[in-house]
C-alpha cells in the first residue's frame, strides 16, 4: 500500500458520492479501486482504506486479538465493520448512507490523510475539532523528542 498524503477538500453529491481528488488518485496509482469505509472509534469521522491495507490491518488484529476473548471479539467486531466501495468511471465513491448519517455531513468534505488511510470529515465538524488550543509542539517534544548530549549543553 503506498503511503497517503494530503489535505483535500471535495464536494458529495445528493447520492451521496464524491470525487477522489487527482492528487489522492495519484498516489494510489496501480492499486486496486476498492476501498473500505468505517466509522472512526476516536473522532466524528470516517476512514477510507485502500482494500489490501484494510485487508492487512484486518488480519493483524486477528494476529494480536485473543478469539476466546469476548472483548478481543468484541474489539474485533467494531474495528472490521466496514463497508467495501468502488470508485466508478468517474473516480467517485459513494459513502454509504448509514455512514453518511455517523458524521452528519453537508456537502463540503475534508479528506485528511493519516499515512495509512484518509478520514473523511464534514468540513464544519474538522474545523471545530482543529480548533483546540493543545500544544502540539510541546506534545510532540513530550513524546518523541530525545535528550543528548548537545540538547544539555
Amino acid at each position: 500500500m503506498s503511503l497517503i498524503i494530503g489535505i483535500e477538500y471535495c464536494k458529495l453529491d445528493s447520492n451521496g458520492r464524491f470525487k477522489l481528488p487527482i492528487a489522492i488518485k495519484k498516489q494510489l496509482e496501480g492499486e486496486d479501486c476498492r476501498f473500505v469505509i468505517r466509522p472512526s472509534i476516536y473522532a466524528e469521522c470516517l476512514e477510507l482504506w485502500t482494500y489490501a491495507s484494510f485487508e492487512a490491518e484486518i488480519a493483524h488484529l486477528q494476529k494480536e486479538l485473543n478469539p476466546y476473548s469476548i472483548e478481543d471479539r468484541k474489539m474485533l467486531r467494531i474495528l472490521s465493520a466496514g463497508n467495501i466501495v468502488e470508485m466508478d468511471t468517474s473516480d467517485r465513491l459513494v459513502i454509504p448512507g448509514e455512514q453518511r448519517q455517523r458524521i452528519k455531513t453537508s456537502k463540503d468534505l475534508v479528506l485528511v490523510s493519516t499515512g495509512r488511510y484518509m478520514e473523511i470529515w464534514d468540513h464544519d465538524t474538522y474545523s471545530r475539532a482543529n480548533e483546540a488550543t493543545t500544544d502540539y509542539a510541546a506534545k510532540v517534544d513530550e513524546r518523541l523528542g530525545r535528550t543528548t548530549s548537545v540538547d544539555s549543553e
